[in-house]
């Protein structure tokens, strides 16, 4: 292997910004999703635009850009499933053949029996699938008078734990749901226990904290961040990428919360960090707005992460490679608040570079391929 010891790898997940359009998303209840077209009336992004968003097959949005700045593709995902994890797993080249298990009804009697017997508890709360939003204002005050924590699901492969943090500490939670972790195992095999702790404002409204905390399954297989490791290319994990992980093939994992932050601590280890990738998730598209059906706050999201793509393009050196891609859907105007299946886009940049237009590609495996041929590793 032979590379500029200064290149970089930019990876910028856009959490949820689907272009719809999927082929089976009728088998998943989605036909007809498709969120850039839901939030783009009116929509003023003219960074993205001039990187050829709106030239990927499919979009239908205007203006096109007659000489985009980037190489870009619409991206097909593989995998049985439209979660994060799922999503990033194959953006690293990893397909799920087999969907993770999810509870649409609630979870069976034996894992509320074994998780209250774990935790402590003499129940829960919810055990259904629900808003995040909606479930700990519907139980909140519940919670606070019996102390049962609140568990419920939603149409991904996830269990979520939420608990007020006057009732059970941020830490006392994080415990909790590394003990769900080793029980939801085998056939129960979630692909993520998520902590969702949350607060209690003075007019005694709930709202959830920024110190939610993944609990994943680790990647069955080799990822390209293990190709990465393995050739000396350090890997950087902000937002929530380490926990998608669980840590497999990280070097090193950055804390930040809410795309702000995110961006922030991409542009700082953009000035810090050579030979590496820096993977970075912006949740905010997919927490704050996709999955509250709120189409103008994701629109005012896509539209303060265009203005801050100049910051992060003016934080590259000649050399640095910078993605900008999305690991599933979550349409805004249906009325589903979960997930959508649609295909994502792929932004490819460099300084420099001549754009291309990869058209339409089978797998979201693309973008790691593209990762290892920049770092010239050649893993055939």
């Amino acid at each position: 292997m032979v590379y500029n010891s200064d290149m970089k790898a930019i990876l910028l997940v856009l959490d949820s910004f689907g272009i719809g359009g999927a082929k089976d998303a009728a088998c998943y209840g989605d036909e007809g999703s498709n969120t850039y077209l839901s939030i783009s009336q009116g929509i003023n992004i003219p960074n993205l635009v001039s990187f050829g968003l709106n030239n990927i097959d499919g979009v239908s949005i205007l203006p096109m850009c007659s000489s985009p700045k980037a190489s870009y593709a619409r991206l097909v995902e593989l995998s049985r499933a439209k979660d994060t994890t799922t999503g990033h797993f194959e953006l690293m080249g990893i397909v799920t053949d087999k969907p993770y298990p999810t509870y649409p009804h609630g979870f069976d009697a034996d894992i509320i029996s074994r998780l209250t017997e774990a935790w402590g508890v003499d129940g829960v709360l919810g055990n259904e699938a629900a808003s995040g939003t909606e479930i700990i204002a519907r139980l909140g005050n519940e919670h606070l008078a019996t102390g049962y924590p609140i568990v419920y699901t939603s149409a991904d492969s996830v269990l979520q734990i939420a608990c007020c943090n006057t009732i059970y500490s941020t830490q006392r939670l994080y415990e909790m749901c590394e003990q769900a972790r080793k029980i939801m195992t085998g056939k129960d095999g979630v692909a993520r226990v998520i902590a969702r702790p949350f607060a209690i404002d003075e007019q005694g409204n709930f709202y959830r904290t920024a110190e939610r905390k993944d609990f994943g399954l680790p990647p069955q297989g080799e990822s390209t961040l293990d190709i990465l490791q393995r050739n000396g290319v350090k890997t950087i994990a902000i937002g929530k990428i380490n926990d998608i992980f669980s840590g497999v093939g990280i070097d090193e994992a950055i804390v930040a919360h809410g795309n702000r932050e995110v961006v922030d601590a991409t542009i700082s280890a953009m000035r810090q960090y050579d030979e590496c990738l820096i993977f970075s998730n912006l949740v905010d598209f997919d927490m704050l707005y996709g999955h509250r059906n709120d189409i103008e706050g994701y629109k005012k999201c896509l539209q303060d992460f265009d203005a801050r793509l100049v910051e992060i393009v003016e934080a590259m050196q000649d050399d640095d490679l910078l993605i900008i891609t999305a690991d599933h859907g979550c349409d805004p105007s249906t009325p589903s608040t979960d997930h959508s299946r649609e295909n994502v886009p792929a932004l490819f940049y460099s300084k420099g570079v001549s754009s291309r237009n990869f058209g339409t590609i089978d797998g979201f495996g693309f973008v790691g391929e593209q990762i290892l041929k920049f770092f010239k590793i050649n893993n055939k």
